[in-house]
């Protein structure tokens, strides 16, 4: 499997589908089903029946798991979208975004 070029925390732009062109920060990844989790994108909504535990009901809204192709890491410099490769310095293997040369972890 090839190595993550997107982690958690990281800060990313949606290139593609109705949340095209916002920017969030990514909570969760799921690499095996080549999905994540984006803070405040791709809000889904889930309208809920009274119960024992929520007597009021209502309507629940939470961010949704998005492919992770339609995102790209967001360029340290700009916060434009960037792709990413990976460079040995130090001997430690780091993320650079491509467009800037900016190392993303340090």
């Amino acid at each position: 499997m090839a190595a993550a070029k997107i982690k958690k925390g990281d800060k990313v732009v949606v290139l593609s589908g109705k949340d095209k062109g916002q920017t969030g920060t990514v909570s969760k990844v799921m690499p095996k089903e080549g999905k994540l989790i984006v803070d405040g994108v791709n809000i889904a909504t889930r309208h809920r029946k009274p119960d024992q535990a929520n007597p009021q009901g209502g309507i629940d809204r939470f961010a949704a798991a998005m492919p992770i192709c339609k995102v790209a890491l967001a360029d340290p410099k700009d916060g434009k979208p960037t792709r990413v490769r990976f460079e040995q310095q130090d001997g430690k293997k780091v993320r650079v975004a491509v467009k800037s040369g900016e190392t993303i972890d340090g």
